[in-house]
């Protein structure tokens, strides 16, 4: 049986189970408007590369389902690395091993811990990629969303309610890359040219943030 943590609200192997299948039918849906948005500043491969990733993890995850909320991270985490081309894959595979390694073998973690997770994982994501916030990359809505996940948990919100609050900052940061001049990946290559077109990294981290908040609203957490 998975143990409740102090904060009563449990993100088990279950709770992050619906997260990627949730984020696995955004991602689909998104698909066409996340490649139309890596046209012009990227490869024009961004949404097609994502689905074929958060297929895979899907099925993986099916076939043999982790028994914790770690696991499924790290399950997540691996199949994107293979099968999610160009700079995305290692990105978001070190975002989600990360953060799975950072729960470790815990059958069910609390908001909190779940927030410092996401926190390891993005810093993973910066250390990698070697960039931060303002580059015009995915860490533009995740640093967002991982503060603003902090200041809800820290006055006292749920776990709903904490990560309701890292969505709305993730689609802000998302929104926000518009006017900034790429620093880093594919579309620094633009120079001024990237100016005025948003970051499809963040949009698609937007997204994968938006839903375990959804996950969590659905679960009543």
């Amino acid at each position: 049986m998975n143990a409740t943590p102090p904060d009563g609200s449990p993100i088990d192997a279950a709770f992050v189970r619906r997260w990627l299948d949730t984020a696995a039918t955004v991602v689909e849906r998104e698909a066409a408007a996340l490649t139309e948005l890596d046209s012009p500043i990227g490869d024009a491969d961004h949404g097609t590369n994502m689905r074929r990733g958060f297929v895979a993890a899907r099925t993986a995850v099916e076939q043999e389902p982790p028994d914790t909320p770690g696991a499924v991270l790290v399950a997540v985490g691996r199949q994107l690395i293979s099968t999610v081309g160009g700079a995305s894959g290692p990105l978001y595979g070190t975002l989600l091993r990360r953060a799975g390694k950072q729960l470790g073998d815990e059958p069910a973690v609390s908001a909190a811990q779940f927030r410092d997770a996401l926190r390891a994982g993005v810093d993973g994501v910066a250390q990698l990629g070697g960039a931060a916030p303002g580059d015009k990359t995915m860490l533009d809505a995740l640093f967002p969303a991982v503060d603003a996940m902090s200041k809800a948990l820290d006055g006292g919100s749920g776990t709903a309610d904490a990560l309701a609050a890292a969505a709305a900052a993730a689609d802000e940061g998302a929104v926000a890359t518009t006017p900034l001049r790429a620093r880093k990946g594919r579309a620094s290559y633009l120079g001024e040219r990237s100016i005025g077109h948003q970051d499809p990294g963040a949009t698609s981290a937007a997204l994968l943030v938006t839903a375990f908040a959804d996950t969590a609203r659905e679960a009543g957490a």
